[in-house]
């Protein structure tokens, strides 16, 4: 059903009935890393190149949500997924290697929001019975295309993020145990006309603003509805400045309601600078620890809003400024939700 003008809710409550996250060693040292199902020991994965490690990361994250779903790749409909890199091509290569019906998404950082609320729009309306979707990104292959090779070495500005090697996937469908997908709220693209590549939480922040204040607008909710509402990875300076935006435009957050995967998943100490990002940034804190978190009952109903940066080498080069959006999905824990966390997979 849409409500409002860009916001669709789901009163058939699509279950998220499992997800797989998986991360690499510099996650293995971080605030989150018991609540990933797999930790790899080796930024290479086993692979020959870093593109190609981010294909590993996401097959290994639809296998083990498929795992935890006890449902085969001959159940699911559809596979959404995309990433960051030239074309989304470790996504369509890791596509060809599940077998699953795909379609490919681009909303960079927010891709994981957008393939959750297309999966729930999906399995809603009855054109789906499950969807895979999910999201994987590489620090060394995001820091090659979009700034400068890890090999390089070149000193970070404070206002920059550290790009997540992980992948979080999830499997969507008509019932089960699990959370439900309520309502999706689809972004628009917001341009504050930022140029600077290691700046991403300003570029950002403008659009996970305009997001949740149209997702509160058309479902006629207050912010206190949501035990939380998340970003994705604006980092601190981000997340900093969307709550000023927010509090100017009268939308009144409690500051300890109004959290940041991008501040949650490394350790103080880790040299991330402002913090975390990358397509699985949002998709491994959201499918791991807050889903973790809601299954127990520590609370109740989250916003979850991922956030992206729709530029390109070839845009920063033609001097472009840093187009944004964000996408909204908020999960809630429904009576027939699982309590009990994800078991281990080897």
């Amino acid at each position: 059903m849409l409500v409002g003008r860009q916001t669709w809710t789901f009163p058939n409550e699509p279950k998220i009935i499992a997800t797989g996250t998986v991360g690499g060693p510099f996650e293995a040292k971080g605030k989150l890393k018991n609540d990933f199902d797999y930790l790899f020991d080796d930024t290479w994965m086993g692979e020959q190149s870093f593109e190609k490690a981010q294909k590993t990361l996401m097959e290994r994250s639809v296998d083990i949500a498929l795992h935890q779903a006890n449902v085969t790749k001959n159940d699911v409909n559809f596979l959404l997924s995309g990433d960051l890199i030239n074309q989304i091509t470790p996504s369509n290569f890791a596509a060809e290697k599940i077998g699953i019906p795909f379609l490919g998404l681009f909303s960079a950082c927010a891709t994981s929001t957008e393939g959750l609320g297309l999966a729930a729009l999906m399995v809603n309306t009855n054109y789906a019975n499950y969807v895979v979707t999910g999201t994987a990104s590489h620090n060394s292959a995001a820091e090659r295309q979009y700034r400068y090779p890890t090999e390089y070495g070149g000193q970070k500005p404070p206002t920059a993020q550290w790009t997540v090697t992980g992948a979080g996937s999830a499997v969507v469908a008509k019932q089960g145990n699990g959370p439900s997908i309520t309502s999706a709220t689809i972004g628009k693209v917001v341009d504050y006309k930022i140029t600077d590549p290691f700046n991403m939480g300003a570029a950002m922040a403008p659009a996970a603003v305009d997001t949740i204040i149209a997702h509160l607008n058309d479902r006629k909710i207050e912010p206190t509805y949501y035990d939380y509402i998340v970003t994705g990875d604006l980092g601190k300076i981000g997340q900093n400045i969307s709550y000023q935006l927010l509090k100017d435009s009268g939308v009144n957050i409690a500051k300890d309601n109004y959290i940041d995967c991008g501040t949650m998943i490394y350790a103080d100490d880790q040299p991330v600078n402002a913090g975390g990002s990358g397509t699985a940034c949002s998709a491994v804190v959201t499918y791991g620890h807050l889903l973790n978190r809601l299954k127990k009952g520590e609370f109740k109903r989250m916003l979850v809003v991922a956030t992206g940066s729709l530029h390109s080498p070839m845009s920063v080069q033609q001097k472009e400024s840093i187009p944004c959006i964000a996408h909204a999905v908020s999960i809630e824990r429904t009576n027939n939700a699982n309590e009990t966390t994800k078991g281990e997979f080897s």
